[in-house]
């Protein structure tokens, strides 16, 4: 009878453990995800953070002053410590696009699929994933300088060396010039279910490849002043892979109605439920005096009639100022990573070079505005009135200029204008050509920022490989000059 017990109570344990351990298992969530899904969350973290208001995640909308705070003004005083913006920009990158854009690149080369068509996606998808690495390291390289590069994403080095920005560039150059020629035009890449994991092409290869091409553009122009050679080689040949013919081809990215999958202008400005920004002052006064018809798309009327923007670096009445169009704040207004406009003006720098791009300078300038004005729905009849107006018109404007390269005044305030809303782009293009010039905020706590200063925690933690970099790019402050900011 006690060998009986014995044995009851030996399968009671064994049954108690098994079921105990059945508890321990998560069976909601999946044990492994999937590539396509890994490339989807870091595609919109990615466009999330290019495009987002925030003011603890990106502050460039503010200094392209394009907008200006009503209550706490600190950002539009250039002041990136008490948010810890350069911190927030830095892990977005790196950790939520660069992290999973890797681990989907792992994974998906080690899946084997249902299908050979399916198989025949994967080094597409690869080359694609290769793309927006290349986009986002070089959003690194010209918010900061010198960073980790060749020593990141590992998670056991948790204080990798910063490499060199100029380095890095080049290289980035190089293997987005790979990605682009290993695509395969005949095929997909995320094309599956209607392309639902690729928010912005839906897995059309022959729109990544002309996205690949026109950041090769993009990125060579930045190289102009620093190494002039290499930048007109660059911009070349990625003219000859085919670049962005028409605003069908922007790099939009797809948002919905429904939170969180909203575009974040609209949950920085309508579901906060708060009136933080107004428009700026110096896009509203230039925009003005040129009778630029784009600005009844970028911002409402005052009551009474008109625009007014507030005044940078003040508090500004919510009531007094304009405030940005509905359709900018709206839902499921796309959010724009390079659109068709930025690359004429960039073919209108390269032509103002003397690189050979075909075309004028003129020629492209003209075009890029067209396209802006067809982009934000006015007619090409509104483009031909406004390039009519000798403040626009690229010949009287060129004879006008006081500045020293009369081009950079001339293409670099139209392109500005054409940006608005893309405050990254637009940040790097005012420090690349110097113009507009902007306005000195009313309590500046530094000149106008050329970088973001390196996060504070990247001090503390990784202090010796942090003291060489600032070192090397010249100093930790807002006012140094990256290594492509010459002029």
């Amino acid at each position: 009878m006690k060998k009986v017990l014995i044995l009851v109570a030996a399968i009671l344990i064994a049954s108690c453990t098994d079921n105990l351990e059945g508890l321990n298992k998560n069976i909601k969530d999946p044990a492994s995800v999937p590539g396509e899904s890994l490339f989807s969350g870091a595609q919109k973290a990615l466009v999330d953070q290019v495009v987002d208001l925030n003011v603890n995640n990106n502050n460039t909308k503010l200094w392209a002053q394009y907008l200006q705070e009503t209550t706490y003004t600190d950002e539009s005083n250039y002041d990136q410590v008490t948010r810890t913006i350069p911190q927030n920009h830095w892990d977005a990158l790196y950790k939520d696009v660069l992290k999973d854009l890797d681990e989907a690149k792992k994974v998906i080369s080690e899946t084997t699929y249902t299908t050979d068509e399916l198989n025949a996606l994967k080094p597409n998808k690869l080359a694609v994933i290769e793309i927006l690495n290349v986009y986002t390291y070089a959003l690194l390289v010209e918010t900061f300088g010198n960073v980790p590069y060749t020593e990141a994403l590992d998670i056991e080095n948790l204080t990798p060396k910063y490499d060199d920005g100029l380095t890095i560039y080049k290289d980035l150059i190089s293997r987005l010039t790979t990605a682009m020629n290993a695509l395969d035009t005949n095929l997909g890449s995320f094309s599956e279910e209607g392309g639902k994991a690729d928010n912005i092409y839906r897995g059309d290869v022959a729109m990544w490849k002309k996205f690949a091409a026109s950041l090769k553009l993009r990125m060579g122009i930045l190289l102009s002043d620093v190494d002039n050679a290499f930048a007109k080689s660059t911009v070349e040949d990625a003219v000859n892979s085919g670049v962005f013919t028409s605003n069908a081809d922007n790099a939009d990215f797809t948002y919905y109605s429904a939170d969180p999958n909203t575009n974040p202008i609209h949950a920085n400005l309508v579901l906060s439920g708060r009136h933080d920004f107004v428009a700026g002052k110096t896009i509203v006064d230039v925009m003005n005096n040129l009778n630029d018809p784009r600005i009844a798309n970028y911002f409402e009327e005052i009551p009474g009639g008109g625009y007014l923007g507030g005044t940078i670096g003040s508090t500004a009445s919510y009531k007094t100022y304009s405030h940005v169009d509905p359709v900018v704040e709206a839902a499921t207004t796309p959010g724009v990573i390079l659109d068709y406009a930025e690359v004429e003006f960039l073919l209108a720098e390269a032509a103002a070079r003397s690189f050979n791009v075909g075309g004028t300078a003129k020629e492209h300038y003209d075009s890029a505005i067209t396209a802006s004005f067809q982009d934000w729905g006015l007619t090409t009849t509104d483009a031909v009135t406004y390039l009519a107006t000798p403040s626009v018109d690229y010949a009287t404007a060129i004879t006008a200029s006081t500045a020293s390269t009369p081009w950079k005044e001339v293409i670099g305030t139209q392109k500005w204008i054409a940006l608005f809303n893309r405050g990254l782009e637009a940040w790097t293009s005012i420090r690349l050509l110097d113009f507009p010039l902007m306005a000195v905020p009313t309590d500046a706590v530094s000149g106008f920022p050329n970088r973001y200063t390196y996060p504070i925690v990247e001090q503390t933690l990784n202090g010796s490989n942090y003291a060489a970099a600032a070192s090397a790019i010249g100093s930790d402050t807002a006012e140094q000059k990256l290594f492509w900011d010459k002029n």
